[in-house]
C-alpha cells in the first residue's frame, strides 16, 4: 500500500488552531500575550516610527515637548504666578512632575483609540484584542526615556546630583503604565460602543492634569482635602517621581493607599469589562 500523500491524510493528524475566549473575566491569559509577543512588538515598533516620521526633529520631539511646556510654564506659574515648590527650583520640580504626566496623557490618548484606530484588523484576524491597549501603553515608555535624558540634563543646569533614589525610578514607571492600563482597558471598550468617548477623552485629561500636583506642590492641598486628593492615582505617580529624582524632596507615603486601592479597583473593574465586551467589538467596531 502506498503511503498517503499530504493532502490525503487525515485531518486529525494535521496541526490546528483553536481559536476560544479567555477562561474567566479576570484572566488576563498571560500565555496567549507570551505567544502573540511579536505582535505586540511589531505594534509598539510601528507606533514609535510611525510618530517621528518625515519630522525634521526625529525622536528629539519627545525631548523638545516637555522642555518647551517647561519653559512656558515656569514663566506663567512661577514668574507671573508665583506659585512655590516646595523650596526646589520650579524648572527641575515641574519637569519632574511633567515626565511622568506627559506618559500617562500619551499612553492614555493612544490606549482609549486602540481598539477603533485598529478596527479592520480586529475585524479580520483573531488575537487577544487585550494587545492592543496593551502596546499602546508600551509606546509611549519609548518618550518617557528620551524625555528622562533631558530631565538629568536640567539637574546638570542647576547643580543637582541623582541620589540612590533614582533606582527605584523604574517602580514608580510602572506603577504609571498600571494606571494607565487600567484606565485605558475602560476607555478602549467604551469607545468602541460609545463615541462619544473620542470627544469627551481629551478634555478629561486636559482636567486632571489639574486636579493633578503637577504645577504645584501636595502642600498647596488643604489638609481636609488631602484624603480625598490622594485617591487620584496620579498624585502617588507624580509625588514618586520627585522623591526618585530631587534630592531632599520629602514624600508622604501614606498618600499612596489610597492611590493604590483605586488603581486596584479601576484594573479589576476594566478587566472585567473588557473581558465581557470582548466578544462584541468584531460586530460592533
Amino acid at each position: 500500500m502506498s503511503a498517503l500523500t499530504a493532502d490525503q491524510r487525515p485531518s486529525s493528524t494535521l496541526p490546528h488552531v483553536r481559536i476560544q475566549p479567555a477562561r474567566g473575566l479576570l484572566d488576563l491569559d498571560l500565555a496567549a500575550l507570551w505567544q502573540y509577543r511579536e505582535l505586540i512588538y511589531i505594534l509598539v515598533w510601528r507606533d514609535v516610527t510611525v510618530r517621528y516620521k518625515q519630522t525634521l526633529l526625529g525622536v528629539a520631539w519627545a525631548m523638545f515637548q516637555p522642555v518647551a511646556t517647561m519653559l512656558i510654564f515656569t514663566v506663567v506659574f512661577s514668574v507671573m504666578g508665583k506659585i512655590p515648590s516646595d523650596g526646589f527650583p520650579y524648572p527641575v520640580f515641574l519637569y519632574a512632575g511633567l515626565l511622568p504626566w506627559f506618559y500617562v496623557s500619551q499612553a492614555l490618548s493612544r490606549g482609549g483609540t486602540s481598539l477603533v484606530g485598529e478596527a479592520p484588523l480586529i475585524s479580520k484576524v483573531y488575537f487577544p484584542r487585550l494587545i492592543l491597549p496593551l502596546s499602546a501603553t508600551i509606546a509611549p515608555l519609548v518618550d518617557l526615556v528620551l524625555a528622562f535624558v533631558a530631565f538629568l540634563g536640567l539637574m546638570a543646569w542647576f547643580g543637582i546630583l541623582p541620589t540612590w533614589r533614582i533606582l527605584s525610578l523604574p517602580l514608580f514607571a510602572a506603577l504609571a503604565a498600571t494606571i494607565t492600563l487600567a484606565a485605558g482597558l475602560w476607555i478602549s471598550a467604551l469607545y468602541v460602543k460609545y463615541r462619544d468617548v473620542g470627544h469627551i477623552l481629551p478634555m478629561l485629561i486636559q482636567l486632571w492634569m489639574f486636579v493633578s500636583p503637577i504645577l504645584y506642590p501636595v502642600s498647596k492641598v488643604p489638609e481636609s482635602w488631602r484624603a480625598l486628593y490622594a485617591m487620584n492615582p496620579v498624585v502617588s505617580v507624580v509625588e514618586g517621581f520627585r522623591w526618585a529624582l530631587i534630592p531632599g524632596f520629602e514624600v508622604d507615603f501614606t498618600m499612596f493607599l489610597p492611590s493604590l486601592g483605586v488603581v486596584f479597583v479601576v484594573f479589576v473593574g476594566g478587566l472585567i469589562y473588557f473581558r465581557s465586551m470582548e466578544r462584541t467589538f468584531a460586530d460592533v467596531i
